[in-house]
């Protein structure tokens, strides 16, 4: 491991950051032949991280892995053979005993192996789906870019999450900032395009998440350096790869110690980056950059989809207009008094500031244009830079010279042509809009010379650098030129009508005007289409998992109900609940449902691939089975094997005839291996004319099998029954004690809908009885379980001070809590925000003495 020095550079787009020779040292690397056989290169660290003693290269991997673990490691690369989408094997054990996150890609020249030390096994999926839940629901985009920025820096724990949008001219923009308190703010400002060059982008778009674990700059070179030298490694989707020493020296000018940025990737291309900054070296565990990585694919999805309805909102809206427009032309026959009389209402299809129409020769204009007499030389412009098509520029000025004269009043023209005749337009105009843009620093780089010569060298301020942008209007937007397009269409039309209205009688005019309409309303269909797309996102068949994530938005809102219980992580639940979740939506049709079986509660493993199971089974009994009809009927019931296994029935009648299954897709090959491969039980899937008959069977080990009782005692875990009176919670102060910051903030929104804003949170016991020190609550929740440690000191201390208080629990028993206070009230997991009121009104009644 050494220091990089300086780089002789004259330009950062020369800097070949795809073959640096070296990785970064929170990991070792391994490059093999095609076969995964020998090893031929890898980094200086490898032996000592991998227990290997001296060179490797050479080195038949299985001798240093293990059959087992080169066994894992090929059947992952066939799964994932793409180099973009890298095969990743979380928590693998090696030969030493030793723990490590594996990612493996494959290259022309062979594979590449990045291993990673791992001390504990987490559940990316499991953490992506609770922060997609927590933005999938939002319909404007403002709000998502700003949401999106506190949930990342909450869940990740950097110091400073930016969305950063890039502008047309590569700048880019802070769109939205969570930070720590003590930092300064940038948001708002502009960063120039140079701070990421054009090689960078594209790496950005291959590799969508990027992390720098430590900005000094650490990196191990790649051995045998002659090897290296002769052949250099291409590191592009390597997650390990070191840092450019130009971009750790930008960091270190900034204050940051570490980074992280995921791409936001729309329509094919970069708009934009999360980025994360920290204060202090960082790492991400492969498993939190998985999570992350799929919640920026979402993201993205869900930004376009939203852009998408934006677009579609406004061209709604612009059909509209042309639709009145067209129905004033159809009953007048002078083509140039209909759109003379239009231009008004083209203008309230734009923001702009005026409209001017070339017809036949003729010039007629309203509001803020060309002054009088410039519109010949304009036009003869227009003519040869637009050839026949839609043109638009925000800076007129600097593509026309001679609009230096009028820039205030014409600064952003669209011009949109008339006919195939590159003679007859419509432009639309817009005012110098003076900006005053706040940069996070000088944008401009400067050079200095050193031992290595010339060099380009970072900007070492970040101090804000104001600069007064002069001759330019507001960008056209991609809406715009939708618009622009359907008036260009509209227009051409009528102009073909007009023409053959001279041969032809009126009545051939209206079916003309019923084609446009037509067509108008065949394009939104297909806008429509595209939407409804982005947000089905329906999976691809025979896709390994790793590329599911498309497909996993809607799955994830579909199984939102079944997984409330799992999570923390740990737990499991039955299987009855998870059924009842599952067929809600479908009990308010005719349809009849029958679920009967004793009491099993299916550990958190099994519970999780019953829930993909059950819910691809009532999915498709919705669409093709007994409950796509009134009168059909599901009948599920399940039973104890002598072996404690689950026997699981699953009987459909009544619905449409099934015909012969052609080529099953993604969810069938679900339905059928999921609890075989994962499991260890079987599938069985009969599809029967008369209805689709199932049995599945569960292994017992993942079981918890419990005799049906009924009992009168009160269920410790409710709440207790509504007080005559109940006291209003309002504006009173609340400790919460959680250690899961998403269930937390649940609660902190709960208690602000109550009327409850001063509320102060703690993750851990220690962290609570500090925070009591400064703050007295008027009662308090405490999460019994927090983790390795209880809140039962916390409790203790509030007993000890006269404060009420209630537990809360997503498991199903008691047994962290001390006997003498068993008698505490218990709000169960997930909360429910009229069951926490209520517990918390409840328990402050029982505290006033009584009169």
């Amino acid at each position: 491991m050494q220091n990089v020095p300086s780089v002789d550079l004259t330009n950062c787009d020369r800097e070949p950051i795809h073959i640096p020779g070296s990785i970064q040292p929170h990991g070792c690397l391994l490059a093999c032949d095609p076969g995964i056989s020998s090893i031929r290169l890898y980094s200086a660290n490898a032996p000592e991280m991998l227990g290997a003693e001296g060179p490797m290269d050479g080195l038949w991997i299985a001798d240093l892995l293990g059959e087992d673990v080169i066994h894992d490691i090929r059947n992952a690369v066939a799964a994932a053979p793409e180099a973009s989408r890298p095969a990743v094997i979380a928590h693998l054990q090696l030969p030493t005993g030793q723990h490590f996150d594996v990612a493996v890609h494959r290259q022309k020249q062979g594979a590449i192996l990045e291993f990673e030390p791992s001390f504990r096994r987490t559940q990316p999926l499991q953490l992506a789906r609770e922060m997609i839940g927590r933005v999938k629901d939002i319909n404007d985009i403002d709000l998502l870019i700003t949401s999106s920025a506190k949930l990342v820096r909450t869940v990740l724990g950097y110091d400073r999450v930016m969305v950063y949008r890039f502008e047309e001219d590569g700048s880019g923009k802070v769109a939205s900032e969570a930070r720590r308190h003590d930092l300064e703010s940038f948001l708002g400002q502009y960063f120039p395009a140079t701070d990421i060059p054009r090689q960078a982008r594209i790496l950005y778009m291959q590799n969508p998440i990027r992390v720098i674990s430590d900005a000094r700059g650490l990196r191990v070179d790649l051995l045998p350096q002659a090897e290296e030298r002769a052949a250099p490694l291409d590191l592009s989707f390597a997650h390990l790869r070191s840092v450019s020493p130009i971009h750790c020296e930008y960091l270190r000018n900034m204050g940051v110690s570490a980074s992280m940025s995921i791409s936001i990737i729309v329509d094919g291309k970069l708009w934009g980056l999360i980025a994360c900054h920290h204060y202090a070296p960082k790492t991400l565990t492969m498993s939190e950059r998985i999570a992350a990585e799929m919640f920026g694919e979402f993201f993205s999805l869900h930004l376009l989809a939203l852009k998408q309805k934006r677009k579609l909102d406004i061209s709604n809206e612009a059909r509209r207009s042309l639709d009145r427009f067209l129905q004033a032309a159809s009953h007048r026959s002078d083509l140039d008094d209909i759109l003379t009389a239009a231009l008004p209402e083209f203008q309230t299809l734009f923001a702009c500031d005026g409209v001017g129409l070339l017809m036949n020769g003729r010039w007629t204009a309203i509001g803020s244009t060309l002054p009088l007499g410039a519109e010949e030389d304009f036009t003869r412009f227009i003519t040869e830079a637009a050839d026949g098509r839609i043109w638009s520029t925000k800076a007129l000025s600097e593509d026309y010279p001679p609009a230096e004269a009028f820039f205030e009043d014409v600064s952003g023209v669209m011009a949109v042509p008339l006919s195939h005749l590159p003679r007859d337009y419509i432009f639309f105009f817009r005012k110098e809009r003076l900006q005053t843009l706040n940069w996070a620093g000088n944008p401009d780089k400067s050079y200095e010379t050193g031992p290595l010569g010339d060099r380009l060298t970072p900007r070492k301020s970040f101090a804000l650098w104001k600069e007064t942008v002069q001759r330019q209007a507001a960008p056209w937007r991609d809406s715009d030129f939708e618009i622009a397009e359907a008036i260009r269409s509209a227009t051409v039309e009528i102009v073909l009508r007009h023409n053959e209205l001279m041969q032809e009688e009126r009545s051939k005019s209206d079916v003309r005007q019923r084609m446009l309409n037509e067509e108008l309303n065949h394009r939104v269909k297909n806008i429509l289409a595209v939407i409804k797309s982005l947000v089905a996102a329906p999976s691809q068949d025979e896709l390994p998992i790793q590329d599911y994530i498309g497909s996993l938005r809607g799955r994830i809102h579909a199984l939102s109900h079944a997984h409330d219980q799992l999570t923390r992580g740990g737990g499991g639940g039955t299987l009855k609940d998870l059924l009842q979740a599952e067929l809600l939506p479908y009990r308010a049709g005719r349809s009849v449902i029958e679920v009967n079986g004793p009491s099993v509660t299916l550990d958190a493993r099994a519970h999780a691939v019953a829930a993909l199971v059950i819910h691809e089974m009532c999915t498709n009994a919705a669409k093709y089975g007994a409950l796509s009809r009134d009168g059909g009927a599901l009948a599920i019931y399940w039973e104890e094997t002598g072996d404690g296994d689950c026997r699981l029935h699953w009987r459909e009648s009544g619905g449409p005839t099934i015909g012969p299954i052609g080529r099953k897709g993604f969810g069938s090959a679900l339905i059928e291996r999921s609890i075989p491969y994962d499991l260890g039980g079987t599938s069985r899937v009969d599809y029967r004319p008369e209805g689709l008959d199932a049995e599945f069977r569960l292994p017992g080990r993942f079981l918890s099998w419990e005799a049906e009782t009924v009992s009168e005692e009160p269920n410790p875990h409710v709440e207790a029954e509504v007080a005559d009176h109940p006291t209003s919670i309002a504006g009173i102060p609340v400790l919460l004690v959680e250690d899961q910051v998403l269930i937390a903030m649940d609660a902190e929104m709960m208690l602000a809908d109550a009327g409850i804003d001063d509320v102060v949170t703690a993750s851990s016991s220690s962290d609570a009885l500090n925070r009591l020190k400064s703050f007295a609550p008027a009662i308090a929740i405490l999460d019994i379980n927090l983790g390795s440690d209880t809140s039962v000191p916390v409790a203790l201390e509030l007993i000890r001070r006269g404060i009420p208080f209630v537990f809360a629990t997503g498991y199903d028993d008691r047994s962290s809590v001390p006997e003498e206070l068993l008698s505490v009230p218990v709000v169960r997991k997930p909360y429910d925000a009229d069951a926490l009121v209520k517990a918390l009104s409840d328990r402050l009644a029982a505290q006033v003495p009584a009169e």
